[in-house]
């Protein structure tokens, strides 16, 4: 059994501060990325996660120890656990909280941000939800992924704000970015660090393809509606995920119908 996630140093530049949210979604909670460039003061904090107090002071004491400040916050979507505390970290650190949008301060694809030596570039990966965001830290061929690619299982594909076919195209996206090498590990939302990028991609994408097998074939076995579809396709999932498992399953029913 592998061992449970707790965070920590990842590179050198790279150290997730674990939020105290355990659960069947968030694993063994959110992770919050402190990125610095060695040596530097100034630092980017990635998804602040939910609104506690005691979280936060820990990511502030972490950066605190190191000599540094943030100057930046970044969000990588806007869930509730990745993003909740934003405002409130933007009023502990006096940094701008930023995210994709259509404000003069917002971001969107292709965007290269720098913060003392420590450059970035904002990935538009939409299909988990709307506004999914990663950011390439170049200098370590990492991609920071939020919900789009997990440290361990599937990612959730929220319906009707998130959609399939938008996700698929991220995945294939990434896994270009892995072809070239561009990309070689992924820092995610939850759990581990993944350390064979192109291999986890390339398993998203052969589980979505064998799950729309697997729901084109109860469709066309008559299951009429999405709880009939449900029984059928995700048996071998527990009863507690199938809320998750439903919103799935409606965004797939819903990409069939133009993708049949």
């Amino acid at each position: 059994m592998n061992p449970a996630w707790a965070g920590g140093v990842v590179t050198s530049r790279a150290t997730c501060v674990l939020a105290p949210n355990p659960g069947l979604m968030t694993l063994e909670g959110t992770n919050t990325w402190v990125l610095t460039e060695p040596d530097a003061q100034g630092c980017v904090v990635i998804d602040p996660g939910p609104l506690d107090e005691q979280h936060l002071h820990h990511v502030l004491d972490l950066v605190a120890g190191r000599g540094a400040r943030v100057a930046l916050t970044l969000l990588t979507h806007g869930h509730a656990d990745h993003a909740e505390s934003a405002g409130r970290f933007g009023e502990l650190t006096g940094s701008p909280v930023r995210a994709i949008g259509t404000g003069h301060d917002d971001l969107g694809d292709g965007d290269r941000l720098t913060v003392d030596g420590l450059d970035l570039a904002v990935v538009a990966t939409p299909g988990h939800t709307g506004d999914s965001l990663s950011f390439l830290l170049a200098a370590g061929n990492a991609l920071l992924t939020g919900d789009t690619i997990l440290g361990r299982g599937t990612a959730m594909v929220a319906w009707p704000d998130g959609e399939l076919a938008a996700y698929l195209s991220s995945l294939r996206r990434i896994e270009a970015m892995t072809g070239s090498l561009e990309v070689t590990q992924i820092l995610p939302g939850h759990g581990p660090t993944v350390a064979d990028a192109a291999g986890v991609v390339r398993y998203y994408l052969d589980h979505r393809a064998e799950r729309l097998e697997q729901v084109r074939a109860a469709v066309a076995l008559g299951a009429a509606d999405v709880e009939a579809v449900l029984k059928t396709v995700y048996a071998d999932v527990p009863h507690t995920l199938w809320p998750a498992a439903r919103l799935s399953l409606q965004a797939q029913l819903h990409y069939l119908q133009s993708h049949p």
